[in-house]
């Protein structure tokens, strides 16, 4: 017999290649079972952390994600005096100082008139009381239960247990915070504004070469266009339903209009349950101002009637493709940023989340996850 050659391993070697082959072919398998199961942990553990810094880091990351979002805000309204006749020669730092100068008196604004119509609020709340139980005897009257035993009982141990005023002092405390995180936010967003120049040259250095700065610029001028966008479209458009909700308030007689106006814009900016939020309170406030089911029911209809124009007729049509996000994702979105952060996670969520499906799309391995989270498929 002669011996093996480079022909190749002879009879028996090819004989033991065989042997060998099954036993490969089933390790393989098992190989990459272990793999993805350690993947699939390591992203549930990673998720897990990410989700406890996000909570645990919910007052450094409010404030400066608020300012972020505001200085899309800013940034817009600097490009917007482009088309005004007068301003449009001024130089681009002076157009950013100019809309950060009326964001400082605007936040500033807010907090003293929210101060002001607090206070104004601790005097009237005697006649509100008497309001209430006086509109509680008709009910009691009409139902007729007002002279049963028990309803003097039932008042004492209930409404009469209502005391309003012990209320303000913890608000109170509640809104030094609530200063300081606007001092903070517009702090913020100030050192933002002023370092938006050099962030050019900063990527050119970070992605190490002209290439990788390009594609990082065009994905950050993608997301400006598009949470810029929207935040700007929907700013002015809670700023036309504040408008008309203080003219409709104004006329029916209610009090606080102007703080009641304001907040109806502010909620405006939690998708679906914030519009409702908003129309509540001035409802609840008519109905202690007046004592009359029928002036709070007409306040609810004229509200909502606000509410729909803008919601249901004007938004579609100046929003366009800005609000790319599927209406299931918003929701879900909205249970898990204000579920983490509240209030502030409900009024940062889609802003948050359309600038994650923009990043998404970027990268080609996670691109159909971005276009699963879209409205049409189109990132």
């Amino acid at each position: 017999m002669k011996p093996d050659g480079p022909a190749g391993p002879g009879p028996l070697g090819t004989l033991a290649l065989l042997r060998l082959e099954p036993t490969g072919a089933r390790s393989q398998p098992k190989r990459t079972r272990e793999v993805s199961l350690r993947s699939l942990t390591y992203g549930i553990a990673l998720t897990l952390m990410i989700g406890w810094l996000l909570w645990i880091g919910q007052p450094i990351l409010v404030p400066v994600i608020a300012a972020l979002i505001s200085v899309y805000v800013l940034s817009a309204a600097a490009e917007g005096m482009t088309r005004v006749p007068l301003l449009r020669h001024f130089p681009a730092m002076a157009r950013r100082g100019l809309v950060l100068l009326a964001f400082t008196v605007g936040v500033v604004g807010l907090f003293v008139l929210i101060i002001g119509n607090l206070t104004d609020v601790v005097t009237a709340l005697p006649r509100y009381e008497s309001n209430l139980d006086a509109l509680v005897t008709r009910g009691a009257a009409i139902l007729g239960i007002e002279d049963e035993p028990t309803w003097e009982t039932v008042r004492l141990a209930t409404f009469d247990q209502i005391d309003m005023r012990s209320w303000i002092t913890p608000l109170l405390f509640s809104l030094q915070g609530f200063g300081a995180g606007l001092f903070v936010v517009v702090l913020y967003a100030a050192f933002f504004m002023a370092e938006r120049g050099t962030l050019s040259r900063k990527l050119v250095i970070a992605t190490g070469g002209e290439e990788n700065s390009e594609r990082a610029l065009l994905l950050l001028q993608r997301i400006n266009e598009r949470i810029g966008g929207y935040l700007f479209v929907k700013t002015v458009l809670n700023i036309v339903l504040g408008a008309l909700s203080y003219i409709l308030m104004l006329l029916i007689g209610i009090e606080f209009a102007l703080f009641w106006a304001v907040l109806i814009g502010f909620f405006n900016y939690i998708p679906y349950f914030g519009s409702i939020i908003g129309v509540i309170f001035p409802v609840l406030l008519s109905l202690a101002q007046f004592g009359s089911f029928v002036i709070a029911g007409g306040v609810m209809l004229a509200l909502s009637a606000a509410q729909i124009v803008i919601g249901a007729w004007l938004e579609p049509r100046l929003m366009g493709r800005a609000f790319n996000l599927s209406p299931f994702v918003v929701l879900l979105a909205l249970s898990f940023w204000s579920t983490l952060w509240g209030l502030a996670g409900a009024i940062l969520a889609v802003p948050m989340t359309a600038s994650l499906v923009l990043v998404l799309a970027e990268i080609n391995s996670t691109r159909p996850l971005a276009v699963m989270l879209s409205t049409s498929g189109k990132v």
